[in-house]
């Protein structure tokens, strides 16, 4: 028995070895803090006059910048920056020399070499905890839902008294009530009860005005903070459905306060398409295109939003079939001339009342109006002589296309109308996660390094690596050749594990370094197994060689029994965890995979290469030598 391993073992284990090296290497290259800047809408390119507007800003604050890029598509365009410390005061000011038009984002650009790249070598992503990832803070404007809500209170009371053949004039007063006028009481009285069966929410009143008798139906408060706080769980749902599209590992979504949420996203490289994914409210609208002999109060005009028809416009029908709340499901798709669309398909709600309009206006044609939240920035001087950035929303109405109505539709339909299949994926995207249920806005945008602080982080490297240096100092001195080879097996481990994170892009955070640390002891646990049942093996008589041999193969099964006892668990703990606890199962399950491997087999190989294919009398492995 001369323990000597095949050519192919070692070369398997050197090639294994290698390739973690690879894989980890981008890990050593840290990136450059950068503003990365898009246009509002995805098919919006940014220029070269565009990044140098943006140079120019930066130039005259004073703020170094290096590596100006601008991508292939002409949709990105990214700046380095020299310090970290000075990111946030070049997106203010990139952001007032570009205007709204643009979205600027803090970023950090990656700096791995294209040799390593070009091989899809990726550095591995840290959480927000350690560092890297960005921080958003939004605000849910429940004042526009509360709004949206009697909008909807007036298209409802509207319909009811249509159906009851009820003549009476609807509107919606500044005071946010809905007040209906009728031509006597007894009409008043019959729209009182309709209205009052249909919407039992609304707190009825009565008004007589001169000759008008007037209904009026308001929100109780009840009602109003079930709404808010409707707008505010709708929206939190949406922007989860969100951030799972953008594919963001181990992300935070919460509720903070009343109407505010926290987003934190870790280890993201797009961080303006983050932005403009998360915060753009996009609905559509569908209504029927009015009638040219409809009165004004009954229709609307609106623009289309293709370049291609710039300057054209239709009139629409007040009335709203079905908003994008009613999709269940959107894909963009192409239609038979290749252009590019989304094919919808709503809900069982939203197919009957498509179903019941189209039904009774083939013919006619129908307006998709599309609908964005959008801002203005207006910089307000204080008295101490300072600007304040004051973000005033409103609401973008446009019609992305109005065809006719050639048989009754259903549950599934397809828009067309689109400039590019880059804005047919985004507006598919933002119907599939749902619509918000109210406008958001940022209030607080950063990247975030460490949540405990620069220097505990520092200190709790420091930790892990006294702990790691005496594991060292105890395995070598304890089992001398046999603990080098140990030491030699576990750096290998940590190197493999970093790659297999890095390849798989999953998130390092500090529960996920305690998962690191874990697996390190329990790879030298491995190893102590192995080299005490070699120990034990001299003492009952054998050879050093089938000592050497023993000891593996028998410690083998009893590591491996313990080592799927640690996976089962890992992996109940990623099924049923979230967050950090996941973090922390992904690295304790890839750990004991490596651990496994370079245990086992990278220790056997380092021994077979000192000790296999000759005789020897005794072994370096501490105690009683053999």
């Amino acid at each position: 028995m001369l323990n000597k391993y095949p050519l192919w073992k070692y070369l398997l284990v050197l090639f294994v070895l290698l390739l973690g090296l690879f894989y980890a290497a981008p890990n050593l290259y840290e990136p450059d803090p950068a503003l990365q800047i898009t246009g509002q809408s995805s098919s919006q390119q940014i220029d070269r006059d565009t990044l140098d507007r943006a140079l120019t800003a930066l130039d005259k604050a004073g703020i170094a910048h290096f590596g100006e890029t601008i991508d292939e598509q002409g949709r990105n365009a990214l700046v380095r920056l020299r310090d970290a410390e000075q990111q946030l005061a070049a997106q203010a000011r990139v952001h007032r020399a570009l205007g709204d038009g643009f979205i600027v984002a803090l970023n950090l650009a990656p700096t791995t070499p294209d040799w390593l790249t070009d091989w899809g070598a990726q550095p591995m992503k840290l959480g927000l905890d350690l560092s890297g990832g960005v921080h958003f803070k939004l605000e849910v404007d429940v004042d526009a839902a509360l709004e949206r809500r009697m909008e909807y209170y007036v298209n409802a009371t509207k319909r009811a008294l249509r159906e009851e053949r009820i003549r009476g004039l609807v509107s919606l007063n500044r005071d946010g009530v809905v007040e209906s006028s009728f031509k006597s009481e007894a009409l008043r009285e019959q729209a009182r009860a309709v209205i009052a069966e249909k919407q039992p929410e609304l707190v009825l009143s009565r008004r007589q005005e001169g000759d008008q008798w007037q209904l009026l139906a308001a929100m109780s408060d009840q009602t109003r903070r079930e709404i808010a706080d409707y707008a505010v769980s709708q929206n939190l749902t949406t922007l989860r459905n969100r951030v799972n599209e953008l594919g963001v590992s181990e992300p935070l979504v919460q509720r903070q306060g009343q109407n505010r949420i926290v987003v934190e996203l870790p280890g993201i490289q797009d961080t303006a398409e983050a932005k403009r994914i998360l915060g753009k409210v996009a609905n559509l609208e569908f209504r029927l295109v009015a009638n040219m002999d409809a009165a004004p109060s009954e229709k609307q005009r609106f623009e289309y939003r293709s370049p291609d028809r710039a300057g054209m416009s239709e009139w629409l029908e007040r009335d709203v079939i079905i908003t994008g709340e009613r999709v269940a499901n959107a894909q963009a798709s192409f239609d038979q001339n290749g252009q590019p669309n989304v094919q919808i398909s709503l809900d069982s709600e939203g197919g009957t009342l498509m179903s019941r309009a189209t039904r009774n206006n083939i013919k006619r044609r129908m307006g998709v109006l599309f609908i964005e939240r959008k801002y203005r920035t207006r910089y307000e001087k204080q008295a101490d002589g300072t600007e304040q950035v004051v973000k005033i929303p409103y609401d973008e109405k446009k019609l992305l296309t109005a065809p006719v109505i050639q048989s009754a539709l259903g549950a599934q339909f397809q828009i067309t109308g689109l400039d590019s299949p880059m804005e047919a994926s985004e507006l598919a995207l933002m119907l599939r996660a749902g619509a918000l249920a109210a406008p958001i806005s940022f209030v607080e945008e950063r990247t975030v390094g460490p949540s405990l602080g620069a220097e505990n982080i520092r200190m709790g490297v420091k930790s892990v690596q006294y702990g790691l240096a005496l594991v060292v100092l105890f395995m070598v001195l304890y089992y001398r050749v046999f603990g080098v080879a140990a030491v030699i097996a576990l750096t290998c481990n940590l190197v493999l594990l970093v790659a297999l994170m890095s390849l798989i892009g999953a998130t390092l955070t500090l529960p996920g370094i305690a998962g690191i640390v874990l697996t390190v002891g329990m790879a030298v646990d491995a190893n102590v197994l192995i080299f005490a049942r070699i120990r034990e093996e001299l003492r009952n008589g054998m050879s050093p060689q089938m000592a050497i041999h023993a000891g593996f193969e028998r410690a083998v099964a009893t590591i491996f029994d313990a080592n799927l006892t640690t996976l089962i668990v890992a992996v109940i703990l990623y099924a049923v965890g979230t967050g950090p606890v996941k973090g922390f199962a992904v690295t304790l399950s890839l750990g004991i995979v490596t651990s496994m491997f370079t245990a086992i087999m990278g220790t056997r190989a380092l021994i077979n290469l000192i000790y296999g294919g000759r005789r020897v009398q005794s072994l370096s492995i501490g105690g009683r030598a053999a």
